[in-house]
């Protein structure tokens, strides 16, 4: 059984922390993923044997918070050119190896997910774990992750001579809803 993300109804976001002497004058930028295809695999009914791919365009993310046109534009390059480096670095791909589901219910999962993000030019393990409810032919699914950008090659942004910069840690969420391909 296979199941594909709608992305018109699913939210998958990257939180970004400052830090340093300025960093209760500057803000934590909260950023959208907007082009990523994931498939879900797994025996029908029983969920066993799940596997997950995921392939994100890093070219196509969207800083969500509320500022100036101008400032957003700035943000969005020093991110698109310097931090993430996309033109280099287009896609970033998370393939699981193994997932252990726990059925709470019939129609609740929890499920722990062991992998591989290559992401930057670098790969690393990466765990994730997610809950999953199960409605009929789709499923909802919620869960998030950390990722440190050093593990990645990428060295955190710094403004103000470095009186404000970004932690290196990353915080993604996701709240996904996928839908069974027949």
């Amino acid at each position: 059984m296979k199941f594909v993300i709608d992305r018109a109804v699913s939210r998958f976001r990257v939180q970004a922390f400052a830090t340093g002497l300025l960093s209760a004058f500057g803000h934590n930028p909260t950023i959208e993923i907007r082009n990523y295809d994931a498939e879900i695999s797994c025996v029908p009914d029983t969920f066993e044997k799940a596997s997950l791919r995921v392939t994100v365009d890093t070219t196509r993310m969207e800083v969500l918070d509320e500022m100036k046109a101008s400032d957003r534009q700035k943000l969005e390059e020093e991110m698109y050119e310097k931090v993430l480096d996309s033109q280099h670095f287009p896609t970033a791909i998370y393939e699981s190896s193994n997932a252990l589901v726990h059925k709470l219910t019939n129609e609740n999962l929890r499920v722990e997910v062991n992998g591989q993000l290559s992401f930057h030019g670098a790969a690393r393990s990466q765990a994730l774990q997610a809950n999953v409810n199960v409605l009929g032919s789709m499923l909802r699914i919620a869960g998030d992750f950390s990722i440190r950008q050093s593990d990645y090659g990428i060295k955190p942004v710094s403004f103000a001579a470095g009186a404000l910069r970004l932690k290196d840690e990353l915080k993604f969420a996701f709240d996904l809803v996928a839908r069974r391909q027949d």
